[in-house]
């Protein structure tokens, strides 16, 4: 047959593999949002004081973009220790968001024959790169109220060995952290790999990081986009040096840019200021959440991120329809509802400023009237 011959979907479908031809590609939630509010990303709604944007875009001027970046990105990893107080003796590995960092996870323990364990509903990126790795995906329901079953979790590992297990914490989409003691039995009876992904870490100030010691195959993931470095796609995991060195050899070269290393190591020697506003965002997180209490026929969701997810009563209202209702007053919102899993009529809304909050609660009560 001629090589030129045959329409495009027949060559698709003949040479792709079946696990990426059923997957769906994951969808950012980065809706078209000119003119509204936005609160569908889980964003910080702070940027940088003007006199140290003044400084920042004079360091960037120094970059020489003609020149490949630092491929160890030395001097950003002596800033991240140094803020995040990591020890010199466990391995930091780099990544192009946090959503990288999986990737090569994936690609190092993973594969046909092999599989990974999370509860669900979690991080959508577990399941998406599982596929595309050709590594089975496990998914281990939450309770109702969205807490973690330690029971059917320890009786999954049992039964499927898995080479790895993502455990957010906390979780996305429930905002919850999941109960210590579960999290030690996980580490104890896991025979592959455990990631504790603490991309909210920010709002909680809980960390499973000082289990390192006890547990080397425990790694710890992180990111710079929650703290308000989202444009910047920065991420990094905290593993045993053996660990690190092994994920290094999946790593891309030069997979951080000299714009990226030079503006984190920048943001980070002022990270003072990222905690402060992460202050001010938790503190907006307790007053939203007291308001949404208050609504009949809503039930919102302790968090201990930077969101909350809320349900409505499907007997009073539809997720969708509230959900339009609102971003026709102009404010973004994330609808989450699937019919018939734990998500059903579930919307979820990011933590901005005290302004859009407010708006947000308007926007929302005005939506419920009916």
């Amino acid at each position: 047959m001629n090589a030129s011959s045959g329409q495009p979907g027949e060559r698709i479908g003949r040479m792709v593999r079946r696990e990426i031809l059923a997957a769906t590609a994951y969808q950012t939630g980065v809706a078209p949002a000119k003119g509204l509010i936005k609160l569908d990303a889980m964003e910080n709604p702070y940027t940088l004081p003007a006199k140290l944007r003044r400084q920042w875009l004079a360091r960037l001027g120094e970059v020489q973009i003609n020149r490949y970046p630092d491929p160890r990105c030395a001097s950003l990893k002596r800033q991240l220790r140094a803020t995040f107080d990591i020890a010199d003796a466990h391995g930091l590995v780099l990544g192009n968001g946090s959503d990288e960092l999986i990737q090569m996870i994936a690609l190092l323990v993973g594969g046909p024959g092999r599989s990974i364990v999370a509860p669900v509903p979690t991080f959508s990126m577990y399941q998406l790169i599982a596929a595309a790795t050709g590594t089975r995906f496990v998914g281990v329901p939450l309770r109702a109220d969205f807490s973690l079953d330690g029971g059917a979790l320890l009786d999954a590992i049992g039964r499927h060995r898995p080479a790895c297990v993502f455990l957010a914490c906390p979780n996305n989409p429930t905002g919850n952290c999941f109960n210590e003691e579960a999290v030690t039995e996980t580490l104890e009876r896991a025979p592959g790999l455990v990631v504790v992904d603490e991309a909210y870490f920010s709002f909680c100030r809980r960390s499973f990081a000082a289990y390192l010691k006890r547990f080397p195959h425990l790694m710890i993931l992180r990111t710079l986009s929650k703290s308000g470095m989202a444009a910047l796609r920065l991420g990094f995991v905290i593993a045993h040096p053996g660990w690190g060195e092994q994920l290094e050899k999946v790593r891309l070269p030069y997979n951080i840019s000299a714009l990226t290393q030079c503006s984190a190591t920048f943001c980070l020697e002022h990270y003072h200021i990222m905690r402060r506003q992460a202050e001010r965002i938790v503190g907006q997180r307790r007053e939203v959440f007291a308001a949404l209490q208050q609504l009949p026929g809503l039930r919102a969701f302790p968090s201990e991120a930077n969101f909350i997810l809320f349900r409505l009563d499907p007997q009073q209202w539809d997720a969708g329809q509230i959900h339009d209702r609102v971003k026709a007053q102009g404010v973004l919102i994330k609808n989450l509802h699937h019919s018939g899993t734990p998500l059903e009529n579930c919307l979820r809304v990011t933590i901005g400023s005290e302004h859009e909050n407010r708006r947000f609660l308007e926007t929302l009560r005005r939506a419920m009237e009916r």
